[in-house]
């Protein structure tokens, strides 16, 4: 069995299965069983169902995330809501076949079959419905593996969907490594949807590439936000300070890294203390909580050294860091004077530390924020938005936003570049992604 830890006190909570092999062969055959049938059924009465069933079990599974994720109640609230939103969206996205030329040649997209799909532990209902909605909405049959950090509401919810799909076409597996090296290595696997660090994709690439299967990766990143000269701080600062501590700084997309050109840099180190000093750090079920504990030991450890690293290196912690008391809390560290030779800059910290680095100029910045591997996710900060937009089309990410970061609807694309990840995420790209094409020539008269 697999221990489930509660992150606000560091001590277990329950175990779940510790699946192995053999589980991963009967959940596979099961779902190679199952493709078939669903691959011809007109699946939206089941996503539309899907949806209900996650829009109901939030009542009674929101809490048991906050207690294994840490996150505060309200959020992993929000995670269920947006789950089920996106459910219904996929329910209802068609994509029609394509005509070519004078009408007798058709693109269709066909659906791969058994997909394996590995969810991260920072945000495990809302990434694995990003996971499954469009996978089974293109008529894909699924075996999901959370994270070992949170797989229990996933394994309840996964059962709770399970009662509304026909046999097969949904199974959850919890457990440690190598789980999911034996998923994605199984023969019966077509498709593979995985979302993680960069060098946990790598080798989840590496397995995959034996068989030639589909591959869809969102990794990790380095997030650049770059603040331009003359803006007023005290007009960006929440919205910027939230794009990187949300979830306590636990997302791949959030901002990690902070370039403030010339005037706007004191002014911005200044507005972004502020609002840290005045975050409610406690445990997630406590009401008024803003900000839970880090996930897990391995990760709060990180951070603490990271920020202490870089204090030694002539960074200055402005306010946050460890707090005392059993759990893994940290309040959010804003830390002035950094520099792109730290290690809190050029990596990615995944938790609720912002180094702010002081830029001469815009090329300096843009220089800076392109000089990294993990081209994810970036914006630009400014008041003058047509000047924002200009400097934003300059950085090397696969998705760029302006005087905001973090927003993504259901139907637009969200994709990474270089290494952050393969393949698209969102509305039509969504469903391309767990199916290939397949052309049908007629012949001319």
């Amino acid at each position: 069995m697999l221990a489930v830890e509660d992150p606000a006190t560091g001590q277990r909570i329950t175990s779940v299965p510790d699946a192995g092999p053999a589980d991963v062969d009967k959940a596979v055959r099961a779902a190679a069983v199952a493709w078939p049938a669903w691959r011809t059924t007109d699946r939206h009465t089941a996503l539309m169902s899907c949806a209900v069933v996650v829009e109901e079990a939030a009542a009674v599974l929101a809490p048991v995330l906050t207690e294994e994720q840490g996150k505060p109640l309200r959020e992993a609230e929000a995670e269920f809501a947006k789950a089920a939103a996106r459910f219904r969206y996929f329910a209802r996205l068609r994509l029609e076949p394509q005509v070519a030329g004078d009408g007798r040649v058709e693109v269709h997209r066909r659906p791969l079959g058994p997909v394996a799909a590995i969810t991260p532990w920072h945000l495990p209902v809302q990434l694995a419905a990003a996971k499954l909605a469009p996978a089974l909405a293109a008529g894909n049959t699924v075996v999901l593996k959370p994270s070992p950090r949170t797989p229990l509401t996933t394994l309840h919810l996964g059962r709770m969907l399970a009662e509304v799909l026909p046999p097969g076409v949904l199974t959850v597996l919890t457990g440690q490594d190598p789980l999911g090296e034996y998923l994605v290595s199984h023969p019966g696997i077509r498709q593979i949807t995985f979302t993680g660090s960069v060098p946990a994709g790598r080798q989840v690439a590496t397995a995959a590439a034996a068989a030639l299967k589909r591959l869809t990766l969102e990794l990790g990143g380095n997030g650049p936000a770059i603040v331009l000269p003359g803006t007023d701080p005290a007009v960006i600062a929440k919205s910027l300070f939230w794009s990187a501590f949300a979830n306590c700084g636990q997302i791949g997309m959030a901002v990690k890294r902070v370039y403030a050109v010339g005037s706007a840099y004191d002014g911005v180190v200044e507005a972004l203390a502020d609002l840290a000093e005045k975050v409610v750090v406690a445990d997630g079920r406590t009401p008024g909580t803003q900000l839970g504990p880090v996930n897990n030991k391995p990760r709060y450890d990180h951070v603490i050294a990271l920020t202490e690293e870089a204090r030694a290196d002539g960074a200055r912690v402005v306010t946050g860091g460890r707090l005392d008391g059993p759990g893994y809390f940290f309040a959010p560290a804003i830390l002035a004077e950094a520099h792109d030779g730290m290690r809190v800059v050029s990596e990615e910290q995944f938790g609720p530390v912002l180094p702010i680095v002081r830029c001469s100029t815009v090329d300096e910045a843009v220089g800076l924020a392109n000089d990294r591997s993990p081209g994810s996710r970036g914006s630009v900060w400014s008041t003058d938005e047509e000047r924002a937009a200009e400097v934003a089309r300059r950085l090397e990410c696969g998705t760029v936003w302006v005087n905001e970061h973090l927003a993504l609807p259901f139907g637009k694309p969200f994709a990474g570049s270089r290494q952050s990840g393969l393949g698209g995420l969102g509305g039509s790209w969504g469903i391309e992604g767990n199916t290939e094409p397949f052309v049908v020539h007629r012949p001319r008269n």
